[in-house]
């Protein structure tokens, strides 16, 4: 049986994977519509991996005797200035999530809920992916700048990309 603020910290956490694949959505969609559609590709399948990590966490509190609350969800911001702005973001959004997962395996520690803090690993090293990824679009964004050459390249190795990556269901 889950501890109550052990199941207080995961719920907090399904609202915040669920909060993810909503930003990540929104943020495809803008990218579809100003002509970048490798970004938009990629960003459809991160809000696809965000969900997955969602119901990952409620499957678990639900199988642990805890009860998962399924969140109602705050508007994601609709519209962006450039690409840039975009990942910029992406990466502050998953700094904070890091920040939240690091959070609850604080709380699984304190509570001596060594099972849990088991299954938050994957969470964590799924972050240190993350970031390091979002870092690198950025690193090669700020190299491209302005080129438009260089960002239609880009957009087509993000394209390719996420044709690459399956959709995170294994995990």
């Amino acid at each position: 049986m889950l501890k109550e603020k052990i199941e207080k910290a995961l719920n907090k956490q399904i609202e915040l994977e669920a909060s993810s694949s909503q930003f990540y959505l929104a943020m495809a969609s803008w990218a579809e519509t100003v002509g970048l559609n490798g970004t938009s590709a990629f960003l459809y399948g991160h809000s696809d991996e965000e969900r997955q990590h969602m119901l990952k966490l409620v499957k678990f509190i639900n199988e642990r005797g805890g009860k998962a609350v399924i969140p109602a969800l705050t508007q994601p911001p609709s519209t962006y200035s450039s690409i840039m702005e975009i990942f910029e973001s992406l990466l502050e959004h998953e700094l904070n999530v890091t920040d939240s997962i690091n959070n609850v395996v604080d709380v699984c520690l304190q509570e001596k809920d060594y099972t849990t803090h088991n299954f938050m690993q994957w969470y964590v090293s799924e972050q240190l992916e993350e970031e390091a990824l979002a870092r690198n679009i950025i690193d090669k964004l700020n190299m491209i700048g302005n080129d438009k050459g260089g960002l239609y390249l880009f957009d087509r190795d993000l394209e390719t990309l996420a044709a690459q990556t399956p959709a995170d269901t294994q995990k």
